[in-house]
């Protein structure tokens, strides 16, 4: 009987799976899916498959990728939005700047004060530790939203290339 009890948990455990996810529910999402289904990063989204790196994110990762709303994307003017949108090496950069090869929470942000980000430039965090997180100044709206290949922290600015 005792056999069958540690089988029947066993089996139970690994219904679950790996993730702790419960029978019949959806898989994680990973970190494009997951800003999909937000429905606040349409810019955001429309903006990776121009730039052609929606396969590289839905890739293992691991990924952090600051995620500007679509607010953030409305914040550049019209015009310059357009002409960035059609530049695709230069909208890669951008958005890459948004990204870390590494999954990283708002509480390991906290204790760093900056990294380079996939593209190369320099992000700089202020803040953690009971004060709000920012990354080159734009403030974390939400963080740590998981996905099954990183993780995202929303922001309510694009940051530039520098």
């Amino acid at each position: 009987m005792i056999r069958m009890t540690r089988f029947a948990i066993c089996s139970a455990a690994l219904a679950l799976g790996a993730a702790g996810q419960a029978p019949g529910a959806e898989p994680p999402k990973d970190v494009v899916d997951t800003a999909i289904a937000a429905g606040t990063f349409k810019t955001l989204v429309a903006a990776v498959q121009a730039a052609d790196l929606v396969a590289t994110l839905k890739g293992p990762g691991p990924y952090t990728v600051f995620a500007p709303t679509d607010e953030a994307f409305a914040k550049i003017p019209k015009a310059d939005l357009e002409a960035l949108l059609k530049d695709k090496a230069k909208l890669a950069a951008v958005l890459k700047n948004h990204v870390l090869a590494m999954k990283a929470t708002a509480a390991d942000l906290a204790g760093i004060k900056s990294t380079s980000s996939a593209q190369g430039g320099k992000l700089i965090f202020e803040g953690g530790k009971g004060l709000p997180l920012k990354v080159n100044g734009s403030p974390v709206a939400k963080a740590d939203v998981s996905a099954s290949n990183g993780i995202i922290h929303v922001i309510d600015t694009v940051i530039p290339l520098k």
